[in-house]
């Protein structure tokens, strides 16, 4: 069992930056590929970053060279610093965990889920 939690999400202008975090507990943090999603109003959720225990990562087209996953298995925390951020950006974020070996873009692949972090980007 692993329980998240996300935090830094916020208010933005364009053009600006936040980095979320998403503490771990629970469970052996290192075995678990790690990813974002987001989800905006009338909209589906969408993956957006995944990062394996070793730092092998992926990230979605539309933020690719913006947004950067990270982790830090002795903090047992994973992050996600966004720059250069839009308007299309504003979402809840939600941090993700899966069991699976090799990275996942696939909501239904991650076992665990956090509560989600509200981003706003203003124009």
């Amino acid at each position: 069992q692993v329980h998240l939690v996300e935090s830094g999400g916020g208010l933005v202008m364009a053009g600006g930056s936040l980095r979320l975090s998403c503490a771990a507990s629970g469970s052996t943090f290192g075995w678990f590929v790690m990813g974002w999603f987001r989800q905006a109003p009338g909209k589906e959720r969408e993956f957006v970053a995944a990062v394996t225990w070793s730092g092998a990562t992926t990230h979605a087209d539309s933020v690719k060279g913006r947004f950067t996953i990270s982790r830090d298995n002795a903090k047992n925390t994973v992050y996600l610093q966004m720059n250069s951020l839009k308007p299309e950006d504003t979402a809840v974020y939600y941090c993700a965990a899966t069991g699976k070996v090799a990275l996942r873009r696939g909501e239904g692949d991650y076992d665990y889920w956090g509560q989600g972090t509200q981003v706003t980007v203003s124009s």
